[in-house]
């Protein structure tokens, strides 16, 4: 896999620091096991955005693919129901690591063995699209490697993919959208491939001008990466270390 390239001079947090307090997974933390409807909304966005790696996890520890469903969703369900969130800082702040204890912890509680009982059954608090999960799984690689090292490739080529929906989305909305397909090579290290004189001439416009643009786009792109990443640890001094852990997980 090619990894996306930020520019370098976007490697600080900036501006994450001083508004930090209101990312997903801190509004989650401040409200600890008390319910509240910002603590819920924070939640549901996180679980919605991030249940794939938790069915890849399930379906790679042996279980079928109807009963990876039932699973994840049931495990979600629970995860938005009241009370689920107290002791949190036990898992030392990382939105990633407290889903991986809560859903161990999950699938060896009696509770949970009970579930063969319930298919069909039960309010569905958190729904899943069922095809769209197992269908990718089936193109996961077929390699040995554990739940857990599955887990951590696909949450970090999930957040991935979140990033650069979330820079196609703005592109699109200032009306550049064809400017950021033609540029997004750039974000995977193909510009040694095509080169810059080749795409401006292509573009119509001067190699020093796509130059600018593209930097602006590695920018952008860097700082929606650490914005993304900031959703999902407790504090900003996690940022660049989560950042560094999930860019190598991808690449397992």
């Amino acid at each position: 896999m090619v990894m996306p390239r930020p520019d370098p001079d976007e490697s600080a947090p900036g501006p994450l620091t001083t508004h930090f307090a209101t990312t997903h997974w801190s509004v989650v933390l401040a409200a600890g096991g008390t319910d509240s409807q910002q603590r819920s909304a924070a939640l549901e966005r996180l679980c919605r955005a991030y249940w794939y790696p938790l069915y890849a996890y399930v379906r790679r520890k042996g279980y079928g693919p109807l009963d990876a469903q039932d699973l994840t969703q049931d495990f979600f369900a629970r995860l938005l129901g009241l009370g689920a969130l107290s002791g949190l800082q036990a898992t030392g702040g990382k939105f990633r690591s407290f889903l991986v204890i809560a859903l161990n912890h999950f699938l060896t509680n009696e509770w949970l063995r009970q579930q063969t009982q319930k298919r069909g059954g039960g309010r569905i608090i958190f729904s899943l699209d069922e095809l769209d999960a197992e269908a990718r799984y089936q193109i996961e690689p077929a390699d040995d490697v554990t739940p857990e090292t599955t887990f951590d490739r696909r949450w970090a080529r999930t957040l991935l993919d979140h990033v650069h929906e979330r820079l196609r989305a703005e592109y699109r909305s200032e009306g550049k959208g064809e400017l950021f397909e033609q540029l997004q090579c750039w974000l995977t290290g193909a510009d040694e491939a095509i080169g810059y004189a080749a795409l401006a001439e292509r573009l119509r416009t001067t190699e020093g001008a796509l130059r600018v643009a593209v930097h602006r786009l590695r920018k952008r792109y860097g700082q929606l990466l650490r914005a993304e990443v900031a959703e999902t640890v407790a504090e900003p001094k996690e940022i660049e270390e989560e950042l560094r852990y999930l860019m190598a997980a991808a690449l397992r």
